[in-house]
């Protein structure tokens, strides 16, 4: 028999198959379209938690700030500020541990002899804590450590 085309067994089997390849890279499609739109919000909280590190007003107490507040100091761009004045975020500060210098300065103090030395007081206190800036879809924290 002489054959000049398909059957059409052939070409529904080239469709199904077709298919599956075009539905399977779709849903990467999504997925990585999901992903990178992940990556871009933790990017962007990263970027405005670092604001904090700058301020030395902000991120020592539980507030509701909006991020305008926290680059008054910077010079941005008309867009960046407009932006940044419509998020409003909530700073949650967690103290987790005083360090007082004073205690180990009378361990010293023991030790060395009363006329060998001169009466010196050390009234450093380190205060180390969490802040956490908190969006309504993502949040991210930084260790922070203050002299008192």
């Amino acid at each position: 028999m002489d054959r000049k085309g398909f059957t059409l067994i052939e070409v529904m089997v080239a469709v199904v198959i077709i298919s599956i390849v075009i539905t399977a890279l779709l849903q990467m499609m999504g997925n990585s379209t999901n992903i990178f739109s992940k990556i871009k919000t933790d990017s962007d909280t990263g970027q405005y938690i670092s604001l904090l590190l700058d301020s030395k007003d902000y991120g020592f107490e539980n507030k509701r700030i909006g991020l305008d507040r926290l680059t008054e100091t910077f010079e941005l761009d008309r867009d960046l500020q407009r932006r940044l004045k419509n998020m409003k975020a909530k700073v949650i500060y967690t103290e987790l541990q005083t360090i007082d210098m004073s205690e180990f300065d009378e361990e010293s103090d023991e030790q060395e002899s009363d006329d060998a030395k001169e009466e010196v007081s050390s009234a450093l206190v380190f205060e180390i804590g969490k802040t956490t800036l908190k969006f309504k879809q993502s949040s991210s924290s930084l260790i922070r450590l203050r002299l008192q």
